[in-house]
């Protein structure tokens, strides 16, 4: 099955129904046919952003936990090349979801992903692939 990388940001709108791209984001998920991958990063951030509503972070749960997504981890080892992501991208600045994000999309070979942030039209894998974007 083929992967595809999930930032925060569609995950937020997905269970925030009065964000602007709630819409975008649940047509997204009802025709993705991909596997979905994130980070733990990524979910604390959509945890975080959904605090507002906590059977919205309930019902976030629940969706991930029943596989909606997977999760990739992050091991110390990989602190630096994330460490040099945030530094390169420090004008944007990159937040350490987001470093994760490349990070994992550069060791896993992936440069498609589903986020509604346009830093993501910046960043590069390895320096020099951009990422294509899924939600527009």
């Amino acid at each position: 099955m083929k992967r595809i990388l999930i930032d925060s940001s569609p995950l937020i709108a997905l269970f925030d129904s009065s964000d602007k791209y709630h819409l975008a984001s649940v047509e997204f998920i009802k025709t993705n046919k991909s596997e979905l991958i994130t980070t733990l990063a990524s979910i604390t951030e959509t945890l975080h952003l959904l605090d507002f509503n906590q059977n919205a972070q309930i019902d976030f749960l629940t969706w991930a936990n029943a596989g909606a997504i997977a999760i990739e981890p992050i091991t110390l080892d990989d602190l630096s090349r994330i460490r040099d992501l945030t530094i390169k991208y420090a004008d944007l600045p990159m937040d350490f979801a987001d470093a994760c994000l490349v990070f994992l999309a550069e060791n896993l070979n992936i440069n498609q992903i589903a986020t509604i942030d346009r830093d993501f039209d910046v960043y590069r894998l390895n320096g020099k692939e951009p990422f294509t974007t899924l939600i527009k």
